[in-house]
């Protein structure tokens, strides 16, 4: 039966839409924690659609306050106020840290991306924004021009953007060790403003840990340090939650908590909605207020997307699910560090909470993704779903449903163990 949807895939799909696998997976349904393909085989889902089914797939939480809604009200653009839209802003005002008051609603992380960008710019009436590499912001123009992964740029060139070295202690830039270098990767924050811009800039663009880049993680100090660089050459701070929202992190409901800085704008997207469309920008009054005049986004803040996302936040608080992140997450490291010293293939481990995820190298650091590939085919025979990512493609991601438990970590880190023991017999 697959053979009969690669054909379909084959015709009728752009061949840029990536799949993982040899052979490319069909899925058919899911439940929870477990997805099924068209040929009826049953799969662990530690990846959740890239960290987006934040508490299990058809959630009856959610689906049964979805369906309700569209029985209800689905459509009405924004040039109409919906109840769920404004019922869910209220809620990310009173969630979200510092001053974070007022929302702006898209269909996705790289609209909201992109709407941040153009309200820093409104609101300081300066162009230049810094962002780091190894970071992933999307795929519209001008979230391609934000990224730093070569492959992910398709030629878009954008000069507003300066890219700053980020904090990959694993490949430190500098080729200095956390915590003797004196954080010099924050400190060079400067040093790129005052070569590269006007002196004075837009903002400075961050995810807490970098998504696609690896959750490459930087040390604790980080973002304060950078954060009294970017204020004194009067920048704001973009926070991009897209990955790191909703308590995954562990124990808090959103990865720039864990340091102890706030942001002046926020977005989100991916697990807010557990696998509804939905993106968001979210600021502090006085630099949501320099975004006047008429703009719309037609699907951005429908009633269905946003009742979603308010049933998924409900059912996080709720459930106190960033409890249970650092709970499980904390046990996943350990049984990954364990995985680390029995394959040394393993360079590091790294993440917080619930987005962990393995360095695969060679000798002297250098990166094997050729065999996260194979790690990958043997995961899936076996019935666990991971994810990959970093600028070399050597890093294997690991972000399940924040539902799961120590249960269902022994059984991932079975079939892990399991699958580099078969790559590297």
């Amino acid at each position: 039966m697959k053979k009969k949807y690669y054909k379909k895939h084959k015709e009728y799909i752009f061949p840029c839409v990536a799949n993982y696998y040899e052979e490319p997976l069909v899925l058919e349904k899911a439940e929870g924690k477990y997805m099924t393909d068209v040929e009826g085989n049953e799969y662990l889902d530690f990846f959740g659609g890239i960290l987006t089914v934040s508490i299990g797939h058809c959630k009856p939480a959610i689906t049964e306050k979805v369906v309700n809604q569209m029985k209800t009200l689905q459509h009405c653009s924004t040039l109409y106020q919906n109840k769920p839209a404004l019922d869910y802003a209220e809620k990310l005002a009173q969630i979200t840290p510092g001053k974070l008051q007022k929302s702006f609603f898209t269909n996705s992380g790289s609209e909201a991306n992109e709407t941040a960008v153009v309200l820093a710019q409104l609101a300081t009436g300066r162009e230049e924004i810094i962002t780091l590499r190894h970071a992933y912001s999307g795929a519209s123009t001008i979230t391609m021009a934000m990224t730093a992964h070569s492959h992910y740029r398709l030629g878009v060139n954008l000069g507003m953007f300066k890219y700053a070295h980020n904090a990959y202690c694993y490949r430190c830039a500098f080729g200095k060790k956390y915590p003797d270098c004196d954080l010099e990767c924050a400190r060079d924050v400067e040093e790129l403003i005052k070569t590269t811009t006007r002196g004075k800039i837009a903002a400075f663009f961050a995810e807490p840990i970098q998504g696609v880049g690896g959750f490459i993680t930087p040390p604790k100090e980080y973002f304060k340090e950078v954060e009294k660089i970017i204020r004194k050459y009067g920048g704001l701070f973009i926070c991009d939650e897209v990955q790191t929202g909703w308590g995954r992190t562990g124990s808090k409901m959103f990865g720039i908590e864990h340091y102890g800085v706030e942001p002046d704008i926020m977005t989100f997207a991916k697990g807010a909605a557990n696998g509804l469309p939905i993106g968001g920008t979210i600021a502090i009054p006085e630099v949501a207020d320099k975004f006047t005049g008429a703009h719309i986004s037609t699907f951005g803040g429908n009633p269905v997307s946003t009742a979603a996302a308010l049933a998924t936040v409900e059912f996080i608080e709720e459930n106190n699910i960033p409890e249970n992140c650092q709970i499980v997450g904390d046990y996943l490291r350990e049984k990954l560090a364990e995985l680390q010293e029995k394959y040394p293939v393993i360079g590091e481990v790294r993440g917080m909470g619930l987005m962990q995820a393995l360095e695969i190298v060679k000798e002297k650091k250098e990166p094997d993704a050729g065999t996260v590939v194979r790690i990958f085919e043997e995961t899936k025979k076996r019935g666990l779903l991971i994810g990959k990512g970093g600028l070399y493609g050597n890093v294997i991601r690991i972000s399940p449903p924040m539902t799961v438990d120590k249960r269902d970590v022994e059984e991932a880190i079975k079939i892990l163990d399991a699958a580099f023991e078969s790559v590297f017999r």
